[in-house]
């Protein structure tokens, strides 16, 4: 499913808002954290997705983690929040979305990595080796803040895709 990606000065409003939560996940080393690559474009990205009704925060990180990875994780601190007013998602459906994004360090606790049907490969990666990937703009904010040592929240309000 292909996503239109419409930019402009405040062509959220068209939309509606769309809370998505994502993990950064560390490697048992803390030098690599765990990248999925998605179906429907091909590209690198942390695991994570849209919350549904009746969710929270946490439990909707813990669910898309292993919808997509097949592992069970443990939320543990919030990295950053990422929006923007000036970008829409418009699905094939005809659904907009403004998105809002909680992205989460999260630690592994069971599992065993696998596919799913969102996503195509999966791996741990450092940093050098992220910098040399396909990713979005948005992907790679949130790989470069989980790998930050700051432990303050990142608050982004305009990003790019």
């Amino acid at each position: 499913m292909m996503v239109k990606i419409m930019t402009g000065h405040r062509v959220g409003k068209n939309g509606r808002l769309g809370v998505g939560c994502s993990a950064c996940i560390f490697d048992g080393s803390g030098e690599k954290i765990l990248l999925v690559r998605r179906v429907e474009d091909g590209r690198w990205a942390v695991p994570g997705g849209y919350m549904e009704s009746g969710e929270s925060f946490t439990e909707a990180c813990k669910r898309e983690v292993f919808e997509e990875t097949g592992l069970e994780v443990n939320v543990k601190r919030l990295i950053g929040v990422y929006t923007s007013p000036n970008l829409l998602l418009v699905y094939p459906d005809g659904n907009k979305w403004q998105l809002v994004v909680l992205h989460f360090e999260a630690e592994l606790m069971n599992g065993e990595l696998k596919l799913s049907d969102e996503t195509t490969s999966f791996g741990f990666f450092s940093l050098a080796e992220i910098n040399t990937l396909d990713m979005n703009g948005l992907d790679r904010k949130r790989v470069l803040d989980g790998f930050s040592t700051s432990q303050n929240t990142f608050v982004n309000d305009d990003f790019v895709i």
